[in-house]
């Protein structure tokens, strides 16, 4: 979601910037425009990241009875994945 918004405000500012050809008293539109397009690029930027961040982990949880007592058992196990995987 957060790449295909910041490809979103980058044509945004994109369009602003370079095909919009208005002059307005109280705004410059082409300030804007980069101001957007920044703004995009920066979003794609960090969504690219948190989507690196994301893979570096593995979670397993796993949840059984124990038959002599008959409680719940819970195991939760948290480990970087082998970097030959990729």
């Amino acid at each position: 979601m957060s790449i295909g918004l910041g490809i979103v405000l980058f044509v945004i500012g994109a369009i602003l910037a370079f095909a919009v050809e208005v002059s307005l008293d109280w705004i410059d539109l082409s300030t804007v425009g980069y101001i957007l397009m920044g703004a995009g690029a920066l979003v794609v930027i960090l969504g690219i990241v948190l989507l690196a961040r994301r893979r570096r982990t593995i979670s397993t949880s796993q949840t059984s009875v124990d038959p002599a007592t008959g409680t719940q058992v819970r195991r939760d196990e948290t480990s970087a994945p082998d970097s030959t995987a990729y």
